[in-house]
């Protein structure tokens, strides 16, 4: 059995390492030497987007294909590249996911969304997310493949957490009235693409998240009494100087529902909260280097 990813990123990597250990080969595509390097020292196999031969031949033998890359002005570059090449391979994959944000339901005021919830995108990059989920689905249908959505809060992990904006100095605890975010760890997310590989349903959209929305400067302050430091002080949303993107993210609030994929999938979130999550990475952390403590600054 064979996975194809079209992006070999934080997310993309986590399901190849899932896969694999299942005993499925992998296949990821590149664009530059460095990405080559990265996927070939996984032990996976890379694919020159640039050679269309090449990206033909192994989706022909593909069962289960993943999508990563976000959408820009011309629409999905993944679809873009891998369109032709699946008509050209007569390649038709059991499961074919595609990774798109929970910034489609746009700002709830901290209400719950379900993913029968009317999607109301409220920047660019969200509302390309939803033309990215209506082009993909239309491919599907009209290609025959099953392609399932897949619609992502904040992804964390190891090397990509609170603690690491703790020791790089950049966190921040950011205090805004009735603001709440849903997470997920990207060892759950992973999770939750293998078990819709294993019950694909075409069509389908699936919110994969934690079981609690939570506050940012709850976050960061749990992080910082784990690693036995101060956190650092509240601040306001107005004077936090954050990037036109970031207050983008704070323009919304909402709580995001998972029960679909709990009741559809079977899945459940290994780390049901930010609390588990954060205390899997330190420990993670720590068995890699038991030896080493961290230190805060100050």
């Amino acid at each position: 059995m064979r996975l194809f990813l079209f992006g070999y990123g934080f997310s993309g990597r986590a399901l190849a390492r899932r896969m694999a250990a299942g005993g499925w080969e992998v296949a990821a595509t590149f664009r530059d030497a460095e990405a080559a390097a990265r996927i070939t020292a996984d032990g996976h196999a890379g694919v020159d987007l640039s050679d269309r031969d090449a990206v033909t031949e192994a989706l022909s033998r593909t069962q289960a294909l993943l999508v990563t890359a976000p959408p820009g002005p011309q629409g999905c570059p993944g679809l873009n590249a891998l369109v032709g090449p699946l008509a050209e391979a007569g390649a038709f994959p059991d499961w074919t996911g595609y990774l798109s944000t929970t910034g489609v339901y746009g700002d709830r005021r901290g209400g719950w969304v379900t993913e029968d919830s009317r999607l109301a995108a409220q920047s660019v990059e969200a509302a390309r997310r939803v033309g990215a989920e209506r082009d993909w689905f239309e491919v599907g249908r009209g290609m025959g493949l099953t392609v399932c959505a897949f619609r992502l809060p904040g992804i964390y992990g190891r090397g990509r957490s609170a603690f690491d904006r703790l020791r790089e100095g950049r966190a921040q605890r950011i205090v805004a009235e009735g603001q709440v975010f849903s997470r997920i760890h990207v060892d759950d997310l992973a999770a939750g693409l293998e078990a819709s590989i294993a019950r694909p349903r075409a069509g389908a959209a699936y919110n994969l998240c934690d079981d609690e929305p939570a506050a940012n400067s709850d976050v960061i302050a749990h992080a910082a009494r784990l690693l036995g430091i101060e956190p650092p002080p509240e601040i306001r949303l107005e004077d936090a100087n954050l990037s036109p993107a970031a207050m983008r993210f704070y323009a919304e609030s909402k709580r995001v529902s998972n029960a679909r994929a709990k009741a559809e999938l079977g899945w459940r979130p290994a780390y049901p909260t930010y609390r588990e999550g954060l205390a899997a990475i330190l420990a993670e952390e720590n068995l890699l280097s038991p030896h080493t403590k961290w230190e805060g600054r100050g």
